[in-house]
């Protein structure tokens, strides 16, 4: 619930280090790399914090939605964010909302564990559906076991895959293992092109 994240940011204005962890910054590294050199028209970034990958992929956005359900995040990423007048920066509750499509791209970084099962399986079929063919879902989660989450990371990304996996329009890409986070990258396909394939090592 946000109340959860109400407590958290109460308690520090960056909980989880992100301006200065050096695993933030492999993480964020890692997920603008594996964009490759492409730019993308509409993005839209799911549990965006206190802006500080928001300002990494606005640089690969034509228009950025970026949002999360803590309204003092927000606040602290809209003034890290107030030189992009592309990016807009939104208080919503995913999957209950989601961003309107056609989007062509959609990233779900170290949020998806937040979730119940339910949830994160409504979230992928919202992604789904707003994404344009040739629009990529990007995940990376820490994954290492943590209590108070309802998932771990591995299960977000296994779900995710074995959705790619069942012959509908989302296929997988690439992805890969680092010692304690993992990112897989998926497209998505016309109807006609949708059987599945096999991931790809960088």
């Amino acid at each position: 619930p946000s109340s959860y994240f109400d407590c958290v940011y109460a308690a520090s204005k960056d909980p989880w280090s992100f301006q200065t962890s050096a695993y933030e910054a492999a993480t964020y590294a890692d997920t603008v790399a594996a964009l490759g050199e492409r730019r993308f028209a509409r993005g839209f970034e799911i549990g965006c914090s206190i802006g500080v990958l928001t300002r990494l992929l606005a640089a690969r956005c034509e228009r950025l939605l970026a949002v999360d359900v803590n309204e003092s995040a927000l606040e602290a990423a809209r003034r890290r964010c107030a030189d992009l007048p592309h990016v807009e920066l939104r208080r919503m509750a995913v999957p209950t909302e989601f961003a309107a499509g056609p989007l062509d791209l959609v990233v779900m970084s170290e949020v998806g564990y937040y979730w119940s099962l339910p949830d994160l399986e409504r979230a992928l079929l919202l992604a789904e559906a707003a994404l344009v063919p040739g629009g990529v879902l990007l995940l990376v989660h820490w994954t290492p076991p943590v209590p108070d989450y309802p998932l771990r990371g591995d299960d977000v990304h296994d779900v995710a895959l074995a959705h790619a996996g069942n012959g509908g329009p989302l296929r997988a890409v690439k992805g890969w293992r680092r010692e304690t986070y993992r990112l897989d990258l998926l497209e998505r396909v016309a109807s006609s092109d949708a059987a599945p394939e096999g991931r790809a090592s960088p």
